[in-house]
């Protein structure tokens, strides 16, 4: 009888599967912006804003604000962010940690 094939990943964890696979660095960065962009669209809820509000307050277009609140576009600049985070009485917190 033969052992059947086992999986590599099996006990490993998550993160060392998408390192393997050089992929965590992007599917952080996605997940990082989902979360941003469901926090401001919950923030300008709670806030009763709408988007044509949030660009006037922010200073920019409807399609900024389009762009920051569409989890799967990572090309809003901090800038961006700085500026809707300011608008909703937060501020934007970015931290660089230790590579695991």
């Amino acid at each position: 009888m033969s052992k059947a094939k086992t999986n590599p990943h099996r006990g490993g964890s998550f993160e060392s599967f998408l390192k393997e696979e050089g992929i965590f660095e992007e599917v952080t960065m996605a997940a990082t912006k989902r979360v941003l962009a469901r926090r401001v669209l919950a923030l300008m809820k709670q806030q009763r804003m709408s988007k044509a509000a949030m660009a006037r307050r922010m200073r920019t277009s409807r399609a900024a604000v389009d762009r920051l609140l569409d989890a799967e576009n990572t090309s809003v600049t901090l800038q961006t962010m700085g500026r809707a985070a300011a608008v909703l009485g937060k501020q934007l917190s970015i931290a660089l940690k230790d590579a695991a």
